[in-house]
């Protein structure tokens, strides 16, 4: 019985996720941008908040493991970029330099400080785009995950919309194929086909603007060697290179090279990543 009673008394205390606030932004542009909001209840008045940033086309659910398991200590804030996920689908502003505004109206309306912003993918750019533009001072730390950085070497071009055999994939068949290929692990049909669906919510002109920011790769690692928080850098081998770079130039940062998984490391292996995520928390940026 005894036993029983510690068991129940130990389940009590352990935390659980917190509900959700879909919450949405009105930026400078008169864009509605959609955010969850979770965790707050359980967050120490001194920790950080978590602003995760998706990467092109994607929703802000693709985070949903490291929400689920942030959420239980920390406030967690998850962005669905303009012309992405739930937030609305404008006719302008796919360039950096809005995307990088957008990120700093969020922060801004959410009276957010202590900042521990995560980007993926193009979101390390929208989010090197913030530095660039805003400034680390709300940041706590920066969270930067598998893309470019500006660093040496410069990573290989990206492929066409071109099946083999030269057939031109139309975009609807690029972006089942883009994000098939975004997992090194087998990943449910059902999760597959509802990812691929929230990424058509783009509209392909919008999403070939995306990826031509008109702005030389300097641009990005003047960004990040421009702040003093603590960087964390997680990346493939493809960016190897890169990481060992900015390890040895770059005084705040430490770098994670990963093999074996796909692109969506932190869906991939979300255990590994969280426990480097809250490794990082504690040691470089908790107060």
């Amino acid at each position: 019985m005894r036993v029983l009673t510690l068991l129940w008394l130990l389940i009590l205390a352990w935390p659980l996720p917190a509900a959700a606030v879909d919450r949405f932004v009105s930026t400078s542009d008169g864009v509605r941008l959609h955010v969850v909001d979770v965790g707050q209840a359980h967050a120490a008045p001194d920790a950080p908040v978590l602003v995760f940033v998706p990467g092109w086309t994607m929703p802000e659910w693709i985070f949903q493991p490291q929400i689920d398991e942030f959420s239980k200590h920390y406030r967690v804030i998850a962005i669905d970029p303009r012309g992405q996920g739930e937030s609305d689908v404008p006719k302008a502003g796919y360039v950096h330099t809005r995307r990088g505004q957008d990120i700093a109206e969020v922060i801004d309306s959410l009276h957010l400080q202590h900042v521990v912003l995560i980007g993926w993918s193009l979101g390390v750019l929208d989010s090197l785009a913030y530095v660039r533009l805003h400034g680390d001072q709300a940041l706590a730390g920066l969270v930067l995950i598998d893309n470019s950085v500006g660093e040496e070497p410069a990573p290989a071009a990206s492929k066409d919309k071109s099946a083999p055999g030269g057939r031109k994939l139309s975009h609807a068949e690029f972006m089942a194929a883009f994000v098939r290929g975004m997992f090194h692990r087998p990943q449910p049909a059902s999760f597959l086909n509802r990812l691929t669906q929230a990424c058509l919510r783009t509209p392909e002109r919008a999403a070939d603007q995306l990826l031509a920011y008109p702005v030389p790769r300097s641009y990005w690692k003047e960004a990040v060697y421009s702040t003093t928080r603590p960087v964390l850098y997680v990346v493939r081998p493809k960016f190897a290179g890169q990481a060992g770079n900015l390890a040895a130039h770059h005084k705040a940062a430490e770098t994670m090279v990963v093999d074996g998984l796909g692109h969506a490391l932190f869906v991939d292996d979300p255990a590994r990543f969280n426990a480097t995520l809250a490794d990082f928390l504690v040691r470089k940026v908790a107060k």
